[in-house]
């Protein structure tokens, strides 16, 4: 009997090796395999069409923003900062904050993030603005933080949209959102219902020069 279990528990093994087995599951669904960059990069799309049956955890937010905290920033400032709103109470309000047209786009996401960075600190040395640029840097940090946010967020298979159309003096009320802090933009968060458009790109020619 024993020789039986053994010789079971090895074929599993080998099946396991060569399909690929997970423990994970997400809303009933088997986890995913791990997908390459390239693929994360080809896949990711600004999606406009939400699954609104599929959840997503806190915890599984959690695990895209600690991503953020990897971007690089100015010195090591980190001066992004990020506002997540999962209550239905709080997503309404969101939702109502970003525009007609918006607010139908992300019609099902589960959780919208509000995304700012903290004013005086990228590009800044001892108080002095160090190039003409001045807070444009902390705009740059926060855009390189939510890249590797919503780029996290598509290797777990997650699809996001960003919203620069809001209305800041609301949002940062509603939030409580610092003054020192700008408020860029509302990330959405959930799953696609369909397959997106692919948009065109222009050429590597019109955007590079090699010198």
């Amino acid at each position: 009997m024993r020789t039986m279990t053994s010789r079971f528990l090895l074929v599993a093994t080998l099946v396991c090796l060569l399909t690929g087995c997970s423990d994970n599951q997400n809303n009933g669904e088997t986890a995913s395999k791990a997908v390459s960059f390239d693929e994360v990069l080809a896949t990711r799309r600004s999606v406009r069409s939400y699954d609104a049956s599929k959840t997503i955890t806190e915890a599984e937010v959690r695990e895209l923003l600690i991503a953020t905290q990897e971007a690089p920033s100015w010195a090591n400032m980190q001066p992004s900062k990020y506002y997540v709103a999962m209550s239905p109470e709080k997503i309404a309000a969101v939702a109502n904050l970003v525009g007609e047209r918006n607010k139908q786009n992300i019609a099902g996401a589960p959780v919208l993030i509000v995304s700012t960075f903290e004013k005086g600190k990228s590009g800044f040395f001892r108080g002095e603005q160090t190039n003409e640029v001045g807070d444009g840097w902390g705009a740059y940090d926060n855009g390189l933080s939510n890249a590797y946010f919503i780029l996290k967020a598509r290797s777990k298979g997650f699809d996001t949209l960003i919203m620069g159309m809001r209305d800041s003096d609301a949002l940062r009320a509603l939030f409580n959102i610092p003054e020192n802090e700008a408020i860029m933009a509302v990330i959405s968060l959930g799953y696609r219902a369909g397959e997106p458009r692919q948009p065109e790109h222009r050429s590597l020619e019109e955007v590079v020069q090699f010198f």
